[in-house]
């Protein structure tokens, strides 16, 4: 990094007070004024290489503070970057004891092929109070639910300090250091995770280090008074490569105090708050100064660089930890080892994946329905491997941002209806089904309506009306997990597309991991609208296949129009002729 790696910055509680540091290289002079000294002005040392320090006796955690940063005839009175708490962005930093009781505590590692993930948006959880926002405690009393419906990864949306009125969501972020207060703060964020380890669930947070929020409001704006070009000064590129399409906010990568600022964030996340691993915002735009793939002229080498060093750094501290790159370009070297010159993540969303399930299943008329798109992204991988690639039908960014979740999508303002529920129960039986790390969108399981958004609570009343929506999901879960023994296969890399019916839009396809009985899984989707009472498809071993997951079954809602079929017999041949419903997903095994 061409420089030594500075400890202890920030405001750390000791035994003797508290010691202050903070990366100021352009200040004149720096003083450190909070509650300890009754708001006057401490003057802090300066070390020489661009970091200002000192030790304050009587200064304990809970009191708050200010850096008064002196540049010329300027005077600027700036929050701590590394806050652990604020009390409001516009509020003073807060000393914070680190110190937590993580006894019996044990880090979840769940493999790859096992991983079932819930994308979580703290504020909307779980809203116990319509006019307030939900917090980690209120999210702490679902942890049963999610355990019982087959999750194992909980991936939360970012909880960092964020100005509520203008981003909610997160993704804008202003104090990387710190949990959002209205969220319940560091103490209860770090009790969630507590709590979801006991159950045996991990959780991912994601990150965001593309860009910092949007304009000179940020406390890091020309923080010690320096900038060029009327830019954002010493966390920040100071040219061209500053813009991104959230404002000239894109941390300077080359900087090795700014690349510790964002590394060390890396550490404290994954060692002081023991998170299983993260989600990486937009790793497009630290690779790419225009968010573009394969464009070596706006490529950004010390951005590259970081993604490597943040990975490293995660498998350093976790040899376990599961680390999602959201690359949007989906490049095989997102996911390509480091030693390799690759990135090192462990896997990346597959963003067409949703396009092309949604386009199949929003359709009234079945010619309109693209199997080769459908066979694209069933046997896509990366690196040779399916389970670099997250799936989904639903997320934060594809239920939004123009579009909507895909009951709503398929079914405008008709999210109650056969059809919604139908479409919705297959799209999935394939997330599940397809190899890769399948993930959900809170609600989603109970028909969640409208857009993602960060205001609206979910519907919790939902998991009730429909649940046999939810039942569904746990069944097909619990085939991914082979929970009952006969379905291994879904665990498995292996797939290959046995049957492809063009004109009546009938797919099936065969999951393995070794073959054999109670390993191979046989997959049939008809997109179309026809009923069969025999309809011909080859399978990959003779004998009888039962099925284990109908998507007409009644169970699942009661105006399904059900086909009842339990067993199907395959000749020596492969052949078999089975009742096809129509638009329905059917899993089968062999005992």
């Amino acid at each position: 990094m061409g420089r030594k790696t500075k400890k202890d910055v920030g405001a750390i509680v000791r035994n003797s007070g508290v010691s202050f540091r903070v990366w100021a290289p352009f200040a004149d002079s720096v003083s450190v004024s909070g509650s300890f000294n009754d708001w006057s002005e401490t003057p802090m040392d300066n070390e020489a290489d661009g970091y200002w320090h000192i030790n304050i006796r009587n200064a304990e955690a809970g009191q708050e503070y200010k850096y008064v940063i002196k540049n010329g005839d300027k005077i600027y009175h700036r929050n701590d970057p590394r806050s652990l708490n604020v009390t409001t962005l516009a509020g003073n930093s807060v000393i914070v004891d680190t110190d937590f009781d993580w006894e019996g505590d044990q880090q979840v590692s769940i493999p790859l092929e096992h991983q079932v993930v819930y994308e979580m948006h703290i504020g909307t959880f779980n809203r116990l109070d319509p006019a307030a926002t939900g917090t980690f405690e209120s999210a702490t009393d679902k942890l049963d639910y999610l355990r019982d419906l087959g999750i194992t990864t909980i991936e939360l949306m970012p909880i960092g300090g964020m100005m509520m009125e203008r981003a909610w969501w997160g993704y804008t972020p202003e104090y990387i250091y710190s949990v959002e207060n209205l969220y319940g703060g560091r103490f209860q964020f770090l009790n969630f995770i507590k709590a979801a380890h006991a159950k045996g669930l991990s959780v991912i947070l994601d990150v965001v280090y593309n860009h910092f929020a949007v304009d000179n409001m940020l406390n890091l704006w020309q923080f010690d008074g320096w900038s060029e070009n009327e830019k954002g000064g010493i966390y920040f590129y100071n040219d061209w490569r500053s813009n991104t399409p959230w404002g000239d906010t894109r941390p300077d990568y080359g900087r090795p105090e700014v690349q510790q600022f964002l590394l060390d964030n890396i550490k404290m996340w994954l060692w002081d708050c023991h998170l299983d691993g993260l989600r990486v915002d937009s790793t497009i735009y630290i690779r790419n100064a225009k968010g573009n793939n394969d464009d070596p002229d706006n490529d950004l080498a010390d951005g590259w660089h970081l993604l490597q060093q943040l990975n490293n750094i995660a498998k350093k501290i976790n040899s376990n930890s599961f680390v999602v790159g959201e690359d949007i370009a989906v490049n095989d070297y997102i996911v390509k080892p480091v030693e390799y010159g690759g990135a090192g993540f462990d896997s990346q969303w597959e963003v067409n994946f949703p396009q092309a399930i949604r386009e199949a299943l929003s359709t009234n008329d079945p010619k309109r329905v693209s199997l080769d798109s459908i066979f694209s992204q069933l046997t896509k991988r990366f690196e040779n491997n399916p389970f670099k690639r997250v799936i989904f039908v639903d997320s934060h960014d594809s239920a939004a941002n123009g579009s909507a979740r895909f009951p709503e999508l398929i079914a405008p303002r008709k999210t109650s209806s056969v059809f919604a529920r139908q479409q919705t129960v297959i799209a999935a039986a394939i997330v599940m089904t397809t190899p890769g790390i399948p993930m959900i969108l809170q609600g989603q399981e109970f028909m969640q309506k409208g857009t993602f958004n960060d205001w609206q609570g979910l519907d919790w009343e939902r998991q009730e009306k429909f649940s046999g929506i939810v039942l569904a999901y746990k069944h097909l879960i619990a085939l991914r997990h082979n929970s009952y023994g006969n379905s291994v296969g879904l665990t498995g890399a292996n797939i290959n597309i046995i049957h492809v019916d063009q004109d009546n839009k009938v797919i099936a396809y065969h999951r393995f991991r070794d073959g054999g009985p109670k390993d191979d899984v046989v997959v049939i989707i008809n997109f179309g609208d026809r009923t069969y009472e025999e309809y011909d498809i080859t399978f990959p071993h003779s004998g009888k296949w039962i099925v284990r997951f109908n998507s007409t079954w009644s169970g699942y809602s009661e105006d399904f129009k059900e086909v009842n079929i339990s067993e199907v017999y395959v000749d020596k041949k492969g052949m078999a002729k089975l009742p096809m419903p129509s638009s329905c997903a059917l899993i089968l095994s062999q005992d």
